[in-house]
């Protein structure tokens, strides 16, 4: 006899035996058990959820000679067996992707006409129901609205937004949600018991985790592993071999040496994953997903249940996010969710994944607002290190480099120089407060040329201060930093509007003034200085006369 895969062999044949959609068997056994069984079902979800299987299994316990106290079939009456087998006259299963035309369509019509030969009910299971074409829907639409007594139609379906809306609001609906990492990890354990094959859990939880949420899946790289380790303990190595993964500690080494800015390293890596023959559309994958668990790990202490890795690996993994900034993490999942989705047509697939990993390592090479704010990060990081320094003009060239096209509107500031902003001020502060303005004013500037402050601040960070004007608040007694709208403007605003680099200012502020600053941030088209609420303190001289 031929040797059955694993996903054939073990398909469930009651309901009880189907794993991790319980919502759903729970209605079809009640509708059973107190005959309320509808004519049309959709039956919609990710492959491998198990959509054909609960159909067949609804399809015999609606013809059972004796169902179960629940509404599970017996699979012991006749109707039962020829089901199974798939020899029965009254259940058919078409498949739309390659039965879609009109006439397959008007082939089921002419035969609904017909009763039942044995059981009670004409099952008809449409699998890939998204693919029948328009006209054909059109053909099933009158069937499905009003079919005999007899018959039950059950569309399955991956897709089923591109089923018409007129067949949807015929059908009930049922949802078949992604298996959990657990449940399958679960069914494969139980299965390789029943096989009499010993296998590592953790060999059998990567496989679950892989399989992403479905259960043929999972099944069939099993299948995969233990054939090619028949006869053997299936390990953890095992399995990363066969599948062509790559383990996490490559994932560390890879993820510390583009962090550094380390190219040839992180290149070295490449060349030893591709040695090891792994598959690279799957290592682009699982990158990605590791490096979504670094960013679940770095927003929250309390995730090792949702990232389902072990002590040792959740550790190591804790290390590497520690040193890698949310900005950088978030630009390098970007960057390879774009090679992911270009992978798959990509003709050198190692060229493809190189020149990714040097957009990682070298954001200088590019224009884009996150990789602008990427190297800005490594240069205060070279300043914190007595690496480099960096004059303002510098970074103000680093924040200016944008392709010209695109920034053509951005509005420019428009010097007003027709109003004294120093006597309004004068008239509309009592002297006090028009000395608290100037103080502060001038500690905020002191932030920008004065080297102890400014590398307290990180000097970067303290360079974006030259893009705001300094203005008096509507209470008259706060400051308002303001940005305009070009490329610097904007930049400059969000990395002010964060509450840690907001705090650092208010704080050195206030220990130049020796008082609490109340200080915020707003943006404006341009900066045309016409009332009150806009005067730019920092264009004042803040001369406090005293009088006799």
């Amino acid at each position: 006899m031929s040797y059955t895969a694993l996903y054939r062999k073990w398909r469930p044949d009651e309901f009880e035996e189907v794993k991790g959609q319980e919502h759903i068997v729970t209605t079809l056994k009640n509708q059973i058990k107190y005959d309320r069984i509808g004519h049309a079902y959709i039956f919609r979800g990710t492959r491998g959820t198990g959509k054909t299987t609960v159909a067949r299994i609804f399809a015999k316990a609606v013809n059972c000679e004796h169902p179960l106290e629940d509404g599970s079939p017996c699979n012991e009456c006749s109707i039962c067996k020829a089901i199974s087998s798939g020899s029965s006259m009254d259940v058919r299963e078409i498949d739309a992707a390659s039965n879609n035309g009109i006439d397959n369509i008007r082939e089921i019509r002419d035969d609904v006409a017909y009763p039942p030969t044995e059981g009670k009910y004409k099952v008809y299971i449409i699998d890939e129901a998204h693919q029948i074409q328009g006209a054909a829907f059109n053909a099933l639409l009158k069937t499905l609205e009003e079919p005999p007594a007899y018959v039950i139609f059950i569309l399955a379906t991956t897709d089923s937004h591109k089923i018409p809306i007129t067949i949807l609001s015929r059908c009930q609906k049922y949802d078949f949600r992604r298996i959990s990492l657990e449940t399958i990890y679960e069914r494969l354990a139980e299965l390789l018991k029943r096989e009499n094959i010993e296998a590592e859990e953790k060999a059998v939880r990567y496989i679950a985790k892989t399989a992403d949420g479905s259960m043929r899946d999972a099944l069939s790289l099993l299948d995969q592993c233990i054939s090619f380790y028949l006869g053997e303990t299936l390990t953890y190595d095992n399995v990363l071999e066969v599948l062509g993964v790559v383990d996490i500690d490559v994932f560390n080494r890879l993820t510390t040496h583009v962090a550094a800015g380390e190219t040839m390293k992180a290149l070295e890596i490449i060349d030893e994953v591709v040695w090891h023959g792994s598959e690279l559309t799957q290592f682009v994958t699982d990158y990605t997903w590791y490096m979504r668990n670094l960013m679940l790990i770095k927003v929250s202490d309390g995730v090792n249940d949702q990232l389902d890795l072990s002590e040792e690996n959740l550790e190591s993994m804790k290390a590497v996010a520690d040193d890698i900034e949310m900005n950088t993490l978030m630009r390098n999942i970007r960057i390879f969710s774009e090679l992911s989705n270009s992978m798959r047509y990509a003709a050198q697939k190692r060229v493809a994944l190189e020149m990714a990993v040097i957009r990682l390592t070298t954001p200088q090479m590019e224009m884009d607002e996150q990789s602008l704010i990427e190297r800005i990060r490594v240069l205060e990081a070279k300043v914190e290190e007595g690496g480099a320094m960096v004059s303002k003009e510098q970074l103000e060239m680093l924040m200016a480099e944008k392709m010209q096209e695109g920034n053509s509107n951005v509005p420019e500031r428009v010097e007003d120089t027709a109003i004294d902003r120093e006597e309004i001020l004068k008239k509309e502060l009592s002297p006090a407060s028009y000395e608290d303005m100037g103080n502060i004013a001038e500690a905020i500037k002191r932030v920008m040329r004065e080297p102890e402050l400014y590398e307290r601040m990180g000097k970067g960070t303290a360079s974006m201060l030259s893009f705001a004007s300094i203005n008096v608040g509507a209470d008259q007694t706060s400051i308002v930093l303001t940005f305009d709208r070009s490329t610097q403007g904007d930049m400059a605003f969000r990395h002010y509007t964060d509450g840690k680099t907001m705090e650092l200012l208010k704080e050195i502020v206030g220990e130049q003034t020796g008082k609490a600053v109340d200080i915020n941030c707003r943006q404006k088209d341009d900066l045309r200085e016409t009332d009150l609420h806009s005067i730019n303190l920092s264009k004042i001289n803040m001369t406090v006369r005293e009088e006799d």
